[in-house]
């Protein structure tokens, strides 16, 4: 036969393995109906696995105790605990990406990670309202407004805030121990864009370290502590919520969270007060802590 009509296969251009070329000859394998993001997302994940792997050079041994972790991670999930994103956070993983899908206007409140213990439908409370539920702690009374990046106050926004106790733990953690829904509420801003509610002081805690990721970080030299801090998801029609927490300045490990959520924007001014007539108002003992916040959302137009 001639050969007429037949096409021949062009050869890849990266056809055998060889440790230079590596990675183009694992790219290369990737069939022309992948997904476009998909190729994209794989073949940058490839590249960089052999860049980092070729500059490190493990032993055998090594590579092997890499997959022993990430196996014993997968193996540590469950329904209510995920070791991996625990790990992606103490790696900074989830802070940048976080900070990559939030970027805003200058002037508008700042994201940091939402984390693991939010829990929808917290009760709708009046503005006042004590959320500390079991007692502990130095006494809290936040105050704050919420406004739009022309400075103009914002009436109907949500405000949703949750914190830990003053042992370090969310009620979540604490089924039975913790009275349901403690250190939780949703606010409604007024006219003026106004908030306020009662709570205690917040501290530092230790993220899940009884698990691999813990190991990690005892192995790196690392504590699991995080700086004390305030949860806040702030929502408005029209605006894009904002996912947050202010931090308290006092925290020996603020600058050395371990999940890297601290942002210098977002570090509060909490004050000791001694005022006898303002704590009775409040119904504190004195002394108590004050700390007033604004938030600013960008309108969804801007943040598209």
């Amino acid at each position: 036969m001639s050969g007429e009509g037949h096409v021949k296969a062009k050869a890849p251009q990266y056809p055998y393995f060889t440790e230079e070329a590596s990675a183009e000859v694992v790219n290369a394998r990737m069939g022309q109906e992948a997904d476009p993001r998909l190729r994209e997302v794989m073949g940058t994940i490839v590249k960089h696995l052999h860049a980092a792997v070729k500059e490190i050079e493990p032993t055998h041994e090594e590579w092997l105790t890499a997959i022993k972790f990430l196996t014993a991670v997968g193996q540590m999930c469950t329904d209510w605990r995920q070791e991996y994103i625990l790990l992606s956070d103490v790696l900074g993983v989830s802070m940048l990406v976080d900070s990559i899908n939030h970027r805003r206007p200058s002037g508008a409140t700042e994201n940091t990670i939402l984390g693991p213990f939010y829990v929808p439908e917290a009760p709708r409370y009046d503005h006042g309202t004590n959320i500390c539920l079991d007692g502990k702690g130095e006494p809290l009374v936040v105050t704050g407004r919420v406004l739009d990046t022309d400075g103009k106050p914002i009436a109907g926004a949500l405000v949703d805030v949750w914190q830990t106790n003053d042992d370090g733990f969310y009620d979540v953690q604490q089924k039975g121990v913790q009275p349901d829904w403690n250190l939780r509420g949703v606010f409604t801003t007024n006219e003026a864009g106004e908030y306020w509610y009662r709570s205690s002081k917040p501290r530092f805690y230790p993220i899940p370290d009884d698990g691999p990721v813990g190991k990690l970080l005892g192995a790196l030299g690392r504590h699991p502590n995080r700086a004390a801090h305030i949860h806040f998801i702030v929502s408005a029609e029209g605006y894009d919520p904002v996912i947050t927490h202010i931090f308290s300045p006092d925290c020996e490990y603020l600058d050395q969270d371990a999940v890297f959520g601290v942002k210098d924007s977002l570090i509060a001014k909490f004050e000791r007060v001694t005022d006898a007539d303002r704590a009775q108002a409040l119904e504190f003992d004195e002394p108590f802590w004050s700390v007033n916040w604004e938030f600013v959302l960008a309108s969804k137009k801007d943040t598209k």
